[in-house]
């Protein structure tokens, strides 16, 4: 049998991730009880009779009684899919329910992706004008140009809900936010640019009339595609390419590029050289957005011009020209105010939001989750990253008063600011607690070492964080073992070309380390014997023993044994910092209502209130990492000393020394869950509380209630567990749980990374002090 290549390796996952659990990427779920019979009654007969009468009477209050107003039909006939092209609408069916996903996940809309057999532009036309009733807006997804142009232009003329062809509108609303932010940094003005463009395809087409709006003059732009130079003299040019036509001279690619300030490309891979950018005018905008391969990469541009001002479609350069900067925010602001439309004001209003927050000051939590990297506006941070999570907040409000500004809008907003409240609480409770963490973590080349490198979600997260670039990983274990394991599992990674590895039973730092073990912990009752042993066999004492000696910056381990059993030895080896009264664990389980970070459920079992005084603060420092504000609540049987159990008055006396301490962050206590998750019912039993709004860390007063919690939310509100993450150490090292995923391996190497990379900047601020 072939060994698996990374081609087939990757389409065998792809194919497991689309099966299982269930086939697909999207489920319907119900958003009202139906459990009695007075539920049934109200959902269909005779109740729903009521709803019925009040739409025939106002079309508007569709918007209230049904989920019309946060609807939105993804529909595509598959004629132009990704780089696959005309694949029909059946095989486009998996991109569609990726947008979807994309959808729900970025700004809450929930989609129904609408594959059709009509290669027909008018069949197509009739088909979707006749959906109007069913959805609030429409997204054309992969239809080919220049058919495209014509079914968006019918559409958007007959129906009286927003239709937006993302292809064309998403990438230009990008790319314009990008130029007028590098116009800022180049000192230009956008009325004398010269832009040069390959690719007249939907989005091609779309960037340059967009640029237009914006002020270039269209005699400036000479637009090129398979057939040349877009000239009046072509015959075989679209209604929209030939819009772009220029008479006069007939020059070739280089030529027209000479002094040219932008180029534009949406072509093909290599289509630009470094002699070409040489002769562009200073600091050129050089928008190479092929994917996967622009057609110049950044490295050689900058090369041949390092003034130039460059951008891509991929996220492993600055400026991604990603789609997803714009489109579910747009919706979003467009669906909040019934907009009858997408209009080029709401376009205009999405570009300026996009800049602008590139030019803002970032966001403490923007800078606390992305720590150590440069995030001031300049010329490889003209646009925001892909996963702020100021986007929403910021686009869809631009958008929503756009559409009521141009008079679009069926139901404007009236409290922007309550609006604006609203979509933060939505960014963190969307599972975006790890996006930063992610994209922070890549670049870093951090060396992650894993103390149970043969088992299998070992593997599988390695070759993850391999493939999006997160850690430079070290397995521990036995090389025959795990390279049958990476043959068995059609993995594509093996030892020393893509991990190094480290062999308990053929390693010659085997003296090193037990000597060092042993020096470690002789005074624990550690024999040179023990100690020979501990290291021949005990691989999380080896990957603690690499992290303390700096042959690794980061350590996971867990998979195997207890808890407590890692964290004696992580403890015996690496040792806690000098300001940690005693090692804690932080969890974070993210639900589909709120994510919540719960202590300690895992490694301090009966803390004193001094100890959960310290663990809180470690708590708090911890997500101020992640982005998220601290607020606090201690929970317990009793509210606010309505009983004087242990747990009670242990949680009471932890207030009272915050309260010396004063913290910079809202803490409250002691109170039942629900008064810490629910403002209203903490506002009638104790009006005074210094708590506001929803409390996104729970402190409990022990091990058991705390392990009781998570373990509920995970089980039962369908949490996504992060964590556990180790506090107190005097080097970065997490102790996951027998039951965590391979996905959970993953977040906990992210979050691992980012931990040396703060570890390091801490050790160089503390030589500088002592210099």
């Amino acid at each position: 049998m072939p060994a698996p290549t990374p081609e087939t390796d990757l389409d065998a996952r792809a194919l497991a991730y689309h099966e299982h659990p269930r086939p697909g990427k999207l489920a319907i779920q119900a958003t009202k009880p139906l459990a009695t019979q007075r539920d049934l009654s109200m959902a269909y007969s005779p109740g729903v009779a009521a709803a019925c009468r009040a739409i025939a009477a106002d079309p508007l209050a569709a918007a209230r009684y049904t989920a019309r107003g946060n609807l939105v039909a993804v529909i595509s006939n598959g004629t132009a899919v990704l780089g696959l092209g005309n694949i029909g609408a059946l095989a486009s069916k998996p991109v569609m329910e990726g947008k979807a996903v994309l959808f729900k996940k970025f700004a809450d809309i929930d989609v129904f992706d609408i594959e059709m057999n009509a290669d027909d532009p008018q069949k197509l036309i009739e088909a979707v004008a006749a959906l109007e009733p069913t959805f609030g807006a429409i997204n054309l997804e992969d239809i080919k140009a220049p058919e495209c142009f014509q079914v968006e232009r019918e559409l958007k003329a007959r129906m009286n809900i927003p239709v937006f062809h993302d292809d064309q509108h998403g990438t230009a609303i990008v790319v314009g936010a990008a130029v007028t932010n590098a116009l800022e940094i180049g000192g230009k003005a956008i009325e004398s640019l010269k832009v040069v463009s390959t690719g007249g395809g939907a989005a091609g087409i779309a960037c340059l009339e967009l640029l237009i709006t914006l002020g270039v003059k269209r005699e400036n732009i000479r637009l090129y595609d398979i057939g040349g130079l877009v000239h009046p003299e072509r015959e075989d040019l679209s209604p929209e390419k030939a819009r772009f036509a220029q008479p006069g001279p007939r020059p070739e690619l280089a030529e027209a590029l000479k002094g040219a300030d932008v180029f534009l490309g949406l072509s093909a891979p290599g289509l630009l050289t470094g002699e070409m950018v040489r002769d562009m005018a200073p600091r050129p905008m050089i928008f190479a957005l092929a994917n996967p391969t622009p057609e110049i990469m950044p490295e050689v541009a900058r090369a041949a011009r390092p003034d130039a001002m460059i951008a891509t479609g991929r996220s492993d350069f600055p400026n991604q020209i990603n789609n997803v900067l714009c489109f579910p925010f747009i919706f979003r602001g467009a669906l909040d105010v019934g907009a009858r439309e997408i209009n080029e004001e709401m376009k205009m209003a999405a570009v300026r939001a996009i800049a602008e927050l590139a030019r803002a000051t970032a966001a403490a939590e923007l800078a606390n989750a992305y720590e150590g990297e440069d995030l001031r506006f300049g010329p490889d941070n003209l646009i925001p990253k892909p996963f702020d999570p100021r986007l929403l907040e910021a686009v869809a409000p631009a958008v929503a008063q756009a559409a009521m500004d141009s008079g679009v809008a069926t139901r404007p907003i009236a409290d922007f600011a309550a609006y604006r409240e609203g979509l933060a609480r939505f960014v963190y409770r969307s599972g975006f607690l790890m996006k930063p963490v992610f994209a922070r973590a890549r670049g870093l080349e951090k060396r992650v070492v894993y103390a149970e490198g043969e088992h299998e979600r070992v593997l599988r997260a390695v070759q993850a964080a391999i493939e999006e670039k997160l850690a430079r990983p070290i397995l521990v274990g036995r090389r025959k073992v795990v390279e049958a394991r990476c043959e068995k599992f059609a993995l594509k990674i093996r030892p020393d070309v893509h991990f190094e590895l480290c062999d308990p039973e053929d390693d010659p730092r085997y003296g090193e380390y037990w000597r060092g073990y042993h020096a470690l912990t002789e005074r624990q009752g550690v024999s040179p014997d023990a100690a020979r042993q501990i290291i021949r066999t005990n691989t999380t004492a080896i990957a603690a023993m690499m992290l303390q000696r700096g042959e690794a910056d980061a350590l996971v381990c867990g998979l195997a044994g207890h808890y407590l059993w890692h964290l004696k030895y992580l403890e015996g080896v690496i040792g806690r910092r000098a300001s940690a009264c005693r090692l804690a664990s932080l969890t974070a389980v993210i639900t589909p209502k709120a994510t919540v970070f719960i202590t300690d459920a895992y490694a301090a079992s009966e803390p004193s209130a001094e100890d959960l005084s310290q663990i809180t603060l470690m708590a708090a420092q911890e997500m101020r990492r992640f982005g998220v504000e601290p607020k606090a609540a201690f929970v317990c049987g009793s509210n606010f000393g309505a009983r004087d159990t242990p747990g009670a008055l242990k949680l009471r006396k932890t207030v009272r020394l915050l309260d010396e301490i004063r913290p910079d962050f809202e803490y409250e206590g002691e109170m039942h869950v629900d008064a810490a998750m629910d403002p209203t019912v903490r506002q009638r039993i104790f009006p005074s509380s210094r708590l506001q709004g929803p409390a996104n860390l729970l402190i409990f007063p022990n091990l058991d209630a705390a392990h009781a919690a998570v373990n509920l939310l995970v089980s039962m509100a369908d949490g996504l567990r992060v964590g556990p993450l180790l506090m107190g150490l005097n080097k970065p090292a997490h102790i996951v749980t027998p039951t965590t995923t391979a996905r959970g391996i993953l977040n906990v190497t992210a979050l691992a990374a980012v931990d040396a990379a703060h570890a390091a900047q801490l050790d160089r601020r503390e030589e500088q002090a002592a210099e």
